[in-house]
């Protein structure tokens, strides 16, 4: 049996388990696909070709081989991340091209799991912003070729929408995982505080970034999530009635949402309201400084990571980004904001299980050189197209994209669902009941 490319992950895993397919075939078909596609995609930096399929056969190889929940799957990771004998470069020419000595523990929990890296994937340069591009590529919308696929984890979330890849690994720290995968109808999960090991740059971006899964199905994110997390997130055999409140309001306070991304969140509850959850309308109270609060810590996580680079090799969009975070580095050290934050949301999402809004405000910028134009275009086009996320990165608190409708050009469209600390199992839950009723597109067809 072949055409594994575009399985999911749940799927290849079983066949190899049993024996239907080995993980050198596994590998290698996706191997193939990227090598085909991929010059137009622009998702990897690097592709492991050789190292891939070596590694596969080590799993075929292993004792334990019926029992790995991820046997042979194919993934990518993230190019801030470690992985044994591979460089990161985190999308910048000024990071040292360093071979890592060991795997980022995700990566080790994806490899102990049976999976094989096939590559590391694209960034903007040090993971600043909500594109992709610099100076190792321009990761596309496999959906939509000439938008971006979105940032930061935009090469894992194109590579796996591209089928390269079943699941990809990707982190967010002010929507780096939920952004990409609205853009390219993905569906992913920004887990709470603790729940999957961090250890993403130099201190997380003071405790707002987390790693996650990406990945076409409900199912193969919960596999994912469960092996990145080392615990179990098991679909409920009676899923619970839950208050879901639902708001279009911009928390950044700016123009609201067009009306496709409107429209897939009245779409989202009017189902989640058939399905027998409590479904209202209702605005969470956001600050009115939630926008200068969101900037002070965006900037100053970029002035930490930038610490150290040489600046005449950092993009000058990262320069200036660096440059004014370094005035609130002390400040935002304190969480003190953060803290603020956490006191006015927490009785909302205590009176609602789950807070329901738009993914995206708009589709995403064309794909180019954003990382050749001026900081304050950046800034806007930014905050304008992706206000929904920042607020749950602030926190700590679990959010997720899910992908429901299209937008008129074809390409995905998506909404968030975010909850209050240790709701992942519920959003999981939500997610699922969505995919049933309003089933999305996995892979976009690539012309073979």
């Amino acid at each position: 049996m072949g055409n594994w490319a575009g399985r999911s992950a749940a799927e290849i895993a079983a066949a190899v388990r049993e024996k239907r397919v080995t993980p050198r075939e596994v590998v290698a078909e996706h191997l193939a696909r990227i090598d085909r596609h991929d010059g137009r995609i622009g998702a990897f930096r690097t592709v492991r070709g050789a190292a891939a399929l070596a590694e596969a056969d080590e799993v075929a190889s292993r004792a334990d081989l019926a029992g790995l929940p991820l046997a042979g799957v194919p993934v990518a990771v993230k190019d801030n991340l470690a992985v044994r004998g591979e460089s990161h470069r985190d999308g910048s020419a000024a990071t040292p091209d360093v071979p890592a000595d060991e795997d980022h523990v995700t990566v080790a929990r994806l490899r102990a799991a049976g999976a094989v890296v096939v590559g590391l994937t694209n960034v903007p340069e040090l993971c600043v912003f909500g594109t992709t591009e610099g100076v190792f590529g321009t990761s596309r919308n496999p959906w939509d070729t000439t938008r971006s696929a979105g940032g930061s984890s935009g090469g894992s979330a194109a590579a796996v929408a591209a089928g390269f890849v079943p699941i990809a690994l990707g982190n967010d720290g002010m929507g780096s995982l939920r952004i990409p995968a609205a853009n390219c109808g993905l569906v992913t999960l920004k887990p709470g505080l603790g729940v999957v090991p961090a250890g993403i740059g130099d201190g997380d971006w003071f405790g707002m970034s987390e790693n996650g899964p990406l990945a076409t199905t409900v199912e193969d994110l919960r596999l994912m999530l469960g092996v990145l997390a080392d615990t179990e997130f098991p679909a409920a055999t009676e899923p619970a009635r839950r208050t879901i409140a639902v708001s279009l309001r911009n928390p950044l306070r700016g123009p609201g949402p067009s009306r496709p991304y409107a429209d897939a969140v009245r779409q989202a509850a009017g189902a989640l309201a058939r399905a027998g959850h409590r479904v209202r309308r209702a605005e969470p109270p956001y600050p009115v400084t939630l926008g200068l609060t969101a900037l002070r810590h965006w900037t100053a996580g970029t002035a930490v990571d930038a610490d150290g680079l040489d600046p005449a090799r950092l993009a000058r969009r990262t320069r200036t980004h660096a440059a004014v975070g370094r005035r609130f580095v002390r400040s935002v050290r304190t969480g003190a904001e953060r803290d603020r934050l956490r006191a006015r949301l927490l009785p909302f999402l205590t009176e609602h299980d789950v807070l329901l809004t738009p993914a995206l405000a708009r589709r995403s910028p064309a794909a180019g050189p954003w990382h050749q134009r001026g900081w304050l275009r950046n800034i806007v086009v930014n905050s304008a197209y992706s206000p929904f996320t920042p607020p749950w990165n602030l926190t700590g608190w679990p959010a997720m994209s899910v992908p429901l409708s299209t937008l008129p050009s074809g390409a995905p469209c998506a909404v968030q669902l975010a909850g209050r600390p240790g709701t992942e199992a519920a959003l999981l839950e939500l997610a699922r009941e969505l995919e049933a009723s309003l089933p999305w597109r996995r892979t976009a067809p690539l012309g073979d």
